[in-house]
């Protein structure tokens, strides 16, 4: 019998291993990357729409969703529907937070207009917040801790209202330890 991960960095891998392993990861069209220990997190969340900068230690003590996407990515679009359920759905427990990839603000507004996103919309204008993320596919989509610590990169698209995200989701709420984490159930066996 394997011992539960003391850090929450090994809860978040141990439970994305169990609950994504063999074919679900294959035929869901996205992968879980772990953030290198050693790696500092960007201070830099994105632009708001006025170009001020949102740091992500405004943002300490909010679990984070940052999905990095653009308006020509089409599983970009596929995947704003679940973005903004999971912003709904988890308000006050779970920031979404949606940062375009070098796109105009006009594209970005008409965008927003026609869809009726409801997350918070931020921009990388020239694309370095998205190389300094370390961002190369779109979408992809930065786990962060409550506590401010980067836990993960989830790369490609996931149905953010579904099982898979709620077992990468339960680790960055606030106060939740090692032992309190999730844990494989039924629906990881899929």
């Amino acid at each position: 019998m394997a011992l539960l991960p003391r850090s929450r960095r090994g809860l978040l891998l141990a439970s994305v291993a169990a609950a994504l392993s063999g074919p679900v990861v294959a035929q869901s069209g996205f992968e879980v990357q772990a953030w290198p220990a050693q790696r500092v997190a960007p201070t830099l969340a994105g632009l708001d729409s006025t170009g001020k900068p949102l740091l992500l230690s405004d943002l300490r003590g909010q679990a984070l969703v940052i999905n990095f996407w653009a308006t020509w990515c089409e599983p970009c679009r596929d995947e704003m529907p679940s973005l903004a359920q999971l912003s709904q759905s988890q308000a006050g427990k779970v920031r979404v937070l949606t940062v375009n990839y070098k796109e105009s603000s006009a594209t970005v507004a008409q965008f927003v207009a026609a869809t009726g996103l409801s997350t918070s919309v931020l921009r990388d204008p020239d694309g370095a917040l998205a190389r300094a993320w370390g961002i190369r596919v779109f979408p992809s989509t930065v786990l962060v801790g409550a506590d401010g610590t980067v836990l993960g990169i989830v790369r490609g698209a996931l149905d953010w209202h579904g099982a898979a995200a709620a077992r990468l989701i339960a680790p960055l709420m606030p106060g939740v330890g090692a032992s309190a984490g999730p844990r494989p159930g039924p629906a990881a066996q899929r």
